[in-house]
């Protein structure tokens, strides 16, 4: 009997706590910061010190279909991630290109090549409301290395929380090209 009480309580205490949080309004959450890249600080590439770097393809979801109908339509916010995993090294992102279903260019976040910190990340944001890209959206990343490096982490996480569902997925980057310069 025990049991079922602390069952009953856990999930009031549940229930009271995600209720809670959906009152808020959209002003009272915390908004993500949409210019993060403004912060990552600007260098000059010399082409003649890279060694290394990649093309990669990230796919992303402006909103996904439900039910048993194209016309039903989930839209989803989506957060390109790029993660520095060298622990001395920095790498250097030279291009950030959003891509919608037809493979036009929307937008381009990166104007010049930035440097991302050893261990440091950096992310792009696309609003749900955001629906520009379509269901096949996509974003090419360019990154290169002017030293030998671990490869960064690069994926899309894609959220939607409305109504009373919720859901939420990673899409890995896949690797278009390889850069390996000879010395």
């Amino acid at each position: 009997m025990k049991l079922k009480q602390h069952f009953w309580v856990g999930w009031a205490i549940g229930a009271i706590v995600l209720s809670s949080c959906s009152d808020q309004t959209t002003s009272q959450r915390q908004q993500p910061d949409t210019k993060r890249e403004i912060s990552l600080r600007a260098v000059t590439l010399d082409q003649a010190k890279v060694v290394m770097g990649q093309t990669v393809y990230v796919p992303i979801y402006s909103h996904i279909y439900h039910y048993n109908s194209q016309e039903q339509v989930m839209n989803l916010s989506a957060t390109l991630s790029i993660r520095n995993t060298d622990l001395t090294n920095s790498i250097i992102i030279t291009s950030v290109r959003y891509y919608d279903t037809d493979g036009k260019l929307i937008r381009q976040d990166i104007k010049s090549p930035v440097e991302l910190k050893p261990l440091a990340s950096t992310e792009f944001f696309i609003a749900a409301e955001d629906t520009s890209g379509g269901s096949g959206a996509n974003f090419i990343v360019e990154w290169v290395a002017e030293k030998t490096v671990y490869e960064p982490v690069i994926e899309a996480v894609m959220i939607s929380t409305s109504s009373s569902q919720g859901i939420s997925f990673v899409s890995p980057g896949k690797i278009l090209k390889q850069h390996r310069m000879q010395k």
